[in-house]
């Protein structure tokens, strides 16, 4: 009886340990992206904006290039399929990270008056990002100042270049992954 109980036990951790390993990265992410977004509504962003206009452009420029560079790689390395790589993981991270940008983004223009009519919270930063990124526009915020237009261009750039790629090599990377486990092995 000690060898068949032995012999089951094996086949459920392999088993868990698959399932494990297929689903940690995202479950991480979630965690991440979580957050990502707790941080974006306790953070002290009130000291950004017309009070500190080169520290804000700065911080916005910086992160936004930083994050592009962080896609951009990502996106290679599941175009040349180089081993070892968490897109799973990295990628939804770092799309997380360019819409929380955008939206500090848009909180902080939202202190200068007649720049974004409706946005009072943030939330509502967070909520116009979202509409914005999904081309919705449902005109109860708008960008009526130049500089609120400016960075809804940037933002809408910025979605067509970068994260429309790292969400079609993250489609790819799941296709190419679920494709070789489905594919039968040969008997050895």
């Amino acid at each position: 009886m000690g060898p068949v109980r032995t012999a089951s036990r094996v086949p459920r951790l392999t088993r868990a340990s698959a399932v494990w390993k297929t689903f940690w990265p995202g479950l991480v992410g979630a965690a991440g992206a979580v957050a990502m977004v707790t941080a974006f509504f306790l953070l002290p962003l009130d000291g950004l904006g017309p009070r500190r206009p080169a520290l804000s452009w700065t911080l916005f420029i910086l992160a936004l290039v930083l994050v592009a560079i962080l896609l951009l790689r990502q996106v290679v390395h599941v175009m040349l399929g180089l081993p070892n790589i968490r897109p799973g993981l990295v990628i939804p991270l770092l799309m997380t990270l360019s819409i929380l940008v955008f939206a500090s983004t848009y909180l902080s223009l939202a202190q200068l008056p007649g720049e974004l009519v409706g946005l009072d919270t943030r939330l509502d930063a967070l909520y116009f990002t979202l509409v914005t990124l999904a081309t919705i526009g449902y005109g109860d915020i708008t960008p009526h100042g130049q500089t609120a237009r400016l960075v809804t261009i940037l933002q809408i750039v910025y979605s067509f270049i970068f994260l429309t790629a790292a969400a079609t090599a993250l489609t790819n990377y799941f296709r190419t992954t679920l494709s070789h486990r489905e594919k039968p092995r040969p008997p050895e």
